[in-house]
């Protein structure tokens, strides 16, 4: 038969778990109190007794016989605790409470030093307050006195047994008590965290129906649960944000590339037609089909790249350690034939010493793309002027400004963007990949990208833009 659903969780098995070594440790701590009480007990009773023997066979010894026996006589009339019984050299009773001595072994020896006294534990009848009887538990010993005789001293230990059986008992009931709430304790905790795991199984359960909406609902108490709901809410708001972005993606792929391969199917039959006409050389329009594909080619490694890095989800992938002053000189080199062609003055100020571990290769990429952006996007007669530096926070920043259009703010954060395109560069050839990809880069190096506005309007330019890449430095 099946267990419900609440005793089958795991706090409550450890709840029972937690309750078994609790009731173990208390009967041992149980058994431990009435092992170390009756010892106790018994080592007093033992010391009474032997006192009593003490004071008895003294009188036997300073005042003979007849005083001992008017002694026990006296004391077994007055009653009290102690048991007496005085026998004769053979055994017979002489007098005492007992008729019967509940020790069968003779002693040896004399009671005046040489007597070696035999102890025994026994039970004897007797009758309570109330009438009852009882069969007390008591210890006892026995020795021969110097003139022959055998004397008997006793005593009971029915108050220790009834004190040990209360104790034993308010700790059976105290550990009963202890049990039962512990079982309730831990029936209601399974049950709320039953309850709290069947919110995040829910969510779970949405999920995998497909519903990406779905989200666990977190207590403001803030306890481990409402953390891993609040991790998972955190997960699942990633998860959608990158099902959207390749929805997204995927349509702006679809609809970006339906006009350049529209275009280049229109090319080839203009082609075809036109080498079959004999206007135009084969080679010249199997070039115009290559120079389409190349730019599809550099849409989907742009996408690849960029989901490359995502993938890395913050991690540097292949860091190596560099100074970026020298990355920076590289792409200043690179990029200032291609302004004066244009007609744009190209500047670079350059700090030496900026060493970072980073992905040369994808930085690269990032710093080209702005360069390129910049150079583009510039009039000629404009200016673009390329940093690296490193900032009062320790961070080194490389940044791009130019006296082009700029970007309005209120655009700037959905530039970085896949395929995001601004009305005022829909003149220009491009994907809307660029800065995609430098974002992709900044946080795949745990950096940032940054737009500003430029120098703002001068001599009919601007107000121009200013692209900042900050990474963090090398054991920052």
């Amino acid at each position: 038969m099946k267990l419900p659903s609440l005793l089958r969780r795991t706090p409550f098995r450890l709840t029972l778990l937690f309750l078994a070594l609790f009731a173990a440790a208390a009967a041992a701590i149980l058994a431990w109190v009435y092992v170390a009480s009756a010892s106790e007990a018994r080592a007093r009773t033992q010391d009474e007794v032997t006192r009593e023997l003490t004071v008895l066979t003294d009188i036997y010894r300073l005042r003979g016989l007849d005083a001992l026996n008017a002694a026990l006589v006296d004391r077994t009339i007055t009653g009290g605790s102690y048991l007496y019984m005085l026998m004769d050299p053979q055994g017979a009773l002489i007098t005492g409470s007992l008729t019967e001595t509940p020790i069968d072994i003779v002693p040896r020896g004399t009671g005046d030093g040489g007597a070696t006294p035999t102890w025994d534990t026994f039970r004897y009848t007797d009758t309570d307050a109330s009438g009852r009887v009882t069969r007390p538990e008591s210890l006892g010993v026995q020795v021969r006195l110097s003139g022959g005789e055998i004397l008997f001293v006793g005593q009971s230990m029915g108050d220790t047994e009834a004190y040990l059986a209360r104790l034993t008992q308010a700790l059976w009931g105290a550990m009963g008590i202890v049990l039962l709430l512990g079982l309730a304790g831990g029936l209601l905790i399974s049950r709320n965290l039953e309850r709290s795991m069947r919110r995040l199984q829910t969510v779970v359960t949405g999920v995998q129906e497909g519903d990406l909406k779905v989200r666990a609902v977190v207590r403001p108490n803030g306890d481990e649960l409402d953390e891993l709901g609040q991790g998972l809410n955190t997960m699942l708001d990633r998860l959608e944000g990158s099902m959207a972005s390749i929805r997204h993606a995927g349509d702006a792929i679809a609809h970006d590339l339906r006009s350049p391969l529209t275009r280049m199917r229109a090319k080839l039959e203009v082609a075809l037609m036109d080498a079959e006409a004999g206007k135009i050389d084969g080679v010249d329009a199997v070039q115009l089909a290559l120079d389409e594909a190349d730019s599809l080619l550099k849409t989907f490694n742009t996408v690849l790249a960029i989901a490359r890095l995502q993938a890395a989800a913050g991690h540097t992938p292949d860091p190596k350690l560099f100074d970026a002053a020298d990355l920076a000189a590289d792409m200043a080199e690179l990029y200032e034939p291609a302004s004066e062609d244009k007609g744009l003055e190209f500047s670079a100020e350059i700090e030496r010493g900026l060493m970072i571990e980073a992905n040369q290769p994808f930085l690269a990429q990032a710093l080209a793309n702005i360069i390129d952006n910049a150079i583009k996007y510039t009039p000629t007669g404009g200016a673009v002027m390329l940093r690296a530096r490193r900032r009062s926070s320790g961070e080194i920043e490389f940044s791009v400004t130019d006296t082009g259009p700029g970007v309005p703010e209120a655009d700037r954060d959905r530039v970085t963007e896949r395929f995001v395109r601004l009305d005022n560069s829909r003149t220009e050839a491009g994907s809307g990949l660029g800065l995609s990809l430098v974002a992709a880069v900044m946080e795949a190096h745990g950096g940032r990208i940054q737009l500003d506005e430029g120098p703002g309007v001068y001599n009919g330019f601007g107000p121009g833009l200013r692209v900042a890449l900050v990474v963090p430095a090398a054991g920052g």
